[in-house]
């Protein structure tokens, strides 16, 4: 990828509305700042890191206050990418690359530009290394698309550029800001069927809202509907729609595992997971010449 932050600038910021920094780690960082939205994203893992609408005084999208950005280890913060595969490699179960690779890998901006209404377009591709090769047997291409304004459009799509269809799971792995994850709700998954992994996968049905008084670490399958998280604390609603997604993933890690990172630790409660993937058994068979696209719009409203 190339990293001249000139050069970057040059091609693809867009006056005060795009323009392109370095992070004290040396990654190269998108800062949004256009009449309708804030937001940064690295380009390392094409990872957004932070989303607010101006609609409201707090960011949508998370970020932790102790968040390092680091090409060794994505931060437990913003939306990163899991791709090709959501949890551990199917094809090698030793893999370090949890959740895929597409997060520790650099990405190149394909396009830049406004829309009509102000919103800000980012479109970027995974540029392919070794690990590729390595640890995924196929060929295909990954771009991200980015639509920023009072709402947030992101398009994840996968390209097979080979001769034979190609399997994948994936997620937007998107940490929202709450008041505090206890008085939280998630609508949108009753009667859905989940497979719980804070207790070695076993199934369960939801009944009612989630909600959170402990751990939850749950993909709900088979689920096409749209979630919206419900907090009281800051009195407001975060909608999540989506298509080509047909898994959920709620996650909260409460405070025992969120003492072990250290991004999280007491920043915990203002933190939930709400992730639009496809997952467990809604693999996703892409054929040769096929894309396959998972969309995901997030809007927040006063509750």
């Amino acid at each position: 990828m190339n990293t001249d932050l000139a050069g970057i600038n040059a091609r693809h910021a867009l006056g005060q509305s795009l323009k392109f920094s370095r992070d004290p780690g040396g990654l190269v960082v998108a800062e949004i700042e256009n009449p309708l939205a804030s937001a940064r994203l690295s380009l390392f893992g094409a990872h957004l890191l932070q989303w607010r609408p101006r609609s409201t005084s707090l960011p949508v999208i998370w970020y932790s206050p102790k968040a390092q950005l680091s090409a060794d280890k994505p931060p437990h913060s913003g939306a990163p990418v899991c791709w090709p595969w959501f949890g551990a490699n199917p094809l090698l179960p030793d893999s370090p690359f949890m959740h895929g690779y597409a997060r520790k890998q650099p990405w190149e901006i394909v396009e830049s530009g406004s829309a009509e209404n102000g919103a800000t377009r980012l479109l970027l591709q995974l540029l392919p290394g070794m690990e590729m090769h390595q640890q995924w047997p196929y060929s295909a291409q990954l771009t991200l698309e980015l639509l920023v304004g009072e709402t947030l459009r992101m398009t994840l799509a996968t390209t097979n550029t080979g001769n034979q269809p190609c399997e994948i799971t994936e997620a937007l792995h998107t940490y929202f800001q709450v008041g505090d994850v206890s008085a939280a709700r998630v609508l949108g998954l009753e009667d859905c069927a989940y497979f719980d992994k804070a207790a070695n996968f076993a199934q369960g049905k939801q009944h009612g809202a989630v909600t959170f008084s402990g751990e939850v670490d749950r993909i709900y399958v088979d689920t096409e509907t749209e979630c919206v998280i419900e907090d009281p604390v800051l009195r407001r609603q975060i909608r999540i729609a989506k298509s080509g997604s047909a898994s959920t993933v709620v996650w909260t890690p409460w405070c025992e595992k969120a003492a072990a990172m250290s991004d999280v630790a007491e920043e915990w409660p203002h933190m939930l997971c709400v992730e639009s993937a496809n997952a467990a058994h809604n693999t996703v068979t892409v054929a040769p010449g096929e894309t396959h696209e998972m969309i995901v719009e997030y809007s927040a409203a006063p509750l």
